[in-house]
């Protein structure tokens, strides 16, 4: 609802007023988990006493995503800035200066080692609600369904699907895109074939999982992702999944099995995937199948949980062996984000 100028402003000013708030309010802990981008002079003055400090970072290296978002703003001759430059610097400032980061996808993590990063980098995947996600309806034998989920936006890929779901040849066929509409979104939109293309909006949880377990396939064609839990959602629906390689799609469906891994900005390739699916029932139904099986064995969040408490115990055990800390009878953790 901000300009982009003051989004900027706000943005920033909050990041620092955060940071100052949680530095005054301090209370003695082991180790501080802060999202990436706040926490900064807190996690010194923690790490000065003999702490840790962790980034929590959910996506890509910061500068990473700058990159690659831009060239896709100069692709679809977007003029857009794609970040705030303080925010780059700070970031980065962080990650130098955090004894760990802690990423959700195995893309992630090499886009830090790609930036440079590599030694204090640690994966741990996100979890997936079983309870929120189920088949609660099975796919139109008359219509090929196809869903999108997420921020519609260059960054989601988006455009690349709308280009390949024109070039799918299937008598009757439909694409459901849900999420918020970006900024720079609707001007792209309208240069693209819309032909049974149906933008939703927003939509709430519930309606989610009924849409998903009636579609045929979810796409994320994201050009950058740090993980993509409509993956993970879709998969519990009993759908299908066709995810980029710049997604965690990779850490969570195996390619031909549960759905298929593409490559990005490959309209091409992404219809033809398509067309796979939409000529044969019997790999839908496999998949489905598949993709349940799958989804019962992927990490949910006490998962999550129990995969941060062994990095945390790892990391305060390792600082006190080195005699770090004051207190060994005891770990205190602190989590830190703008809007806790």
């Amino acid at each position: 609802m901000l300009p982009r100028w003051l989004d900027d402003q706000m943005g920033y000013a909050n990041a620092l007023a955060f940071d100052e708030f949680t530095l005054h309010n301090f209370k003695e802990c082991d180790a501080l988990i802060a999202i990436s981008g706040s926490s900064l002079k807190t996690g010194k003055m923690l790490q000065g006493r003999g702490g840790i400090f962790i980034c929590d970072r959910g996506s890509t290296h910061q500068r990473y995503q700058e990159q690659i978002l831009l060239e896709e703003h100069q692709m679809w001759n977007v003029n857009l800035p794609v970040s705030d430059p303080r925010d780059t610097v700070r970031e980065e400032a962080i990650y130098a200066q955090a004894d760990a980061i802690v990423v959700p996808s195995s893309f992630a993590a090499r886009s830090f080692e790609k930036m440079g990063v590599k030694q204090k980098v640690h994966t741990i995947p996100l979890g997936v609600r079983l309870d929120s996600f189920a088949p609660v309806s099975k796919p139109s034998k008359e219509c090929f369904e196809v869903v999108f989920v997420g921020s519609v936006s260059l960054r989601k890929g988006v455009q690349y699907l709308v280009q390949a779901f024109a070039n799918l040849r299937c008598e009757r066929k439909r694409l459901r895109i849900i999420g918020a509409m970006g900024r720079e979104m609707r001007e792209v939109l309208a240069r693209l074939p819309m032909n049974n293309v149906e933008v939703l909006g927003s939509l709430p949880q519930r309606r989610l999982s009924e849409i998903m377990s009636s579609s045929h396939v979810l796409v994320l064609p994201s050009i950058e992702d740090g993980f993509g839990l409509v993956i993970g959602q879709a998969l519990a629906s009993g759908c299908p999944v066709i995810a980029s390689e710049n997604t965690g799609g990779p850490d969570m469906i195996n390619d031909g099995t549960e759905g298929f891994i593409v490559p990005i900005r490959n309209p091409e390739v992404l219809a033809d995937r398509l067309q796979c699916l939409a000529d044969s029932p019997s790999l839908q139904a496999s998949m489905r199948e598949a993709g349940l099986a799958r989804v019962s064995i992927l990490g949910g969040w006490d998962s999550y949980g129990d995969k941060w408490e062994a990095l945390l115990l790892n990391i305060t055990d390792s600082g006190r062996s080195k005699g770090s800390f004051s207190n060994p009878r005891r770990h205190e953790f602190m989590i830190k984000d703008g809007s806790t």
